[in-house]
């Protein structure tokens, strides 16, 4: 939104996030456009010594590529996602024009802490001196704690209201986008003058903007990378309120050190028939066992090959859902004619 909203200004804008669904090059964009696969080559050979010598991450050098490129390709500014946390995250090698943390949870936690008040220290690290920090935490104590982190690091914090909510046209499904809106137009007005969009340039964004596998609707087919209990809350709300044509087949790919008990647990009452599944690109250090998860949750759940169930899914089914996790969706979409993110 915040992305879109720069673009209706008239600002040349990049946008970097992560991960990517099925073509890594989603992860590097500028008015609207991808990398080009050349010069994804290209600095990944010019980098590649620097990568090497200091050991990068993927993701640490993806976000040299991703500097390099926006600065190659002209942008005038870029909307930057952070990878993981926060103060040790790659992006944050950056002095940013405002900073926002949306909400806190408690995935990463081997690498973010145990409790939340450790995963508020971590994100709040994206904080900077005289920087507006916009806090969306709808929880009074975490927002107060990242409010005084904010404060310890000389920024400039900036709490959004709990009950906060846009109210105009919006391009994204769910109600929870509506709180999301009220963020990013909160970190849009607290941008210097020469950067800050106009009212009518935000209400273009936000009613204009989306992502493909975020609550994606494409013919019968419903596309989202929810792969955390509350992401999958939002995601049956959305089915149950917007009368979701019946039967609800959901094909569904879990990591397994993800909540998988929880996600089950909000999908299941509102789906007619589940496929459980393993997505061919899943990290094989990661994959959760699906046979011992139908025997857990039974029902209408079965489980079957990605491919098989992508294809028996859609027999009798009035919706068919692909979630789980940005793994089965970008599989999901590589293998159905014409739903690739970049087309």
């Amino acid at each position: 939104m915040v992305y879109q909203s720069l673009r209706e200004a008239g600002h040349r804008t990049a946008l970097y996030t992560s991960p990517h669904l099925v073509d890594v090059r989603e992860r590097f964009v500028v008015d609207g456009r991808p990398i080009s696969r050349s010069a994804f080559a290209m600095w990944t050979d010019r980098l590649r010594p620097d990568i090497e010598v200091q050991n990068a991450s993927f993701f640490e050098a993806t976000t040299a590529v991703a500097f390099a490129d926006f600065a190659a390709r002209g942008a005038d500014v870029a909307v930057v996602e952070v990878g993981l946390g926060g103060r040790l995250d790659s992006t944050n090698v950056i002095t940013p024009l405002v900073s926002a943390v949306v909400s806190l949870g408690l995935d990463h936690a081997e690498y973010l802490g145990d409790s939340l008040d450790d995963v508020a220290r971590e994100k709040s690290g994206i904080a900077k001196r005289n920087r507006p920090f916009v806090i969306g935490e709808r929880d009074g104590h975490l927002a107060r704690e990242l409010e005084r982190h904010a404060h310890e690091a000389g920024a400039l914090p900036d709490v959004v209201r709990p009950g906060a909510a846009y109210d105009g046209p919006i391009g994204l499904v769910g109600e929870h986008q509506r709180r999301n809106a009220s963020i990013a137009r909160r970190v849009l007005t607290s941008l210097p003058a020469e950067w800050r969009p106009s009212g009518e340039a935000i209400g273009r964004g936000i009613a204009t903007a989306w992502l493909p596998g975020r609550i994606d609707r494409r013919g019968r087919w419903l596309f989202d990378v929810a792969h955390n209990p509350d992401a999958m809350r939002c995601l049956t709300r959305v089915l149950r309120a917007n009368e979701t044509p019946r039967p609800i087949h959901a094909i569904v790919g879990i990591l397994g050190d993800k909540d998988w008990r929880g996600i089950l647990a909000e999908l299941q009452p509102v789906t007619d028939a589940l496929w459980l599944v393993t997505s061919p690109n899943m990290p094989a250090s990661r994959r959760w066992d699906p046979a011992a998860v139908c025997r857990e949750v039974g029902g209408s759940a079965r489980v079957e090959e990605f491919d098989d169930a992508l294809r028996n899914a859609q027999q009798g089914a009035g919706t068919v859902v692909v979630t789980g996790s940005f793994y089965t969706v970008g599989d999901a979409m590589s293998r159905l004619p014409g739903f690739e993110p970049l087309g």
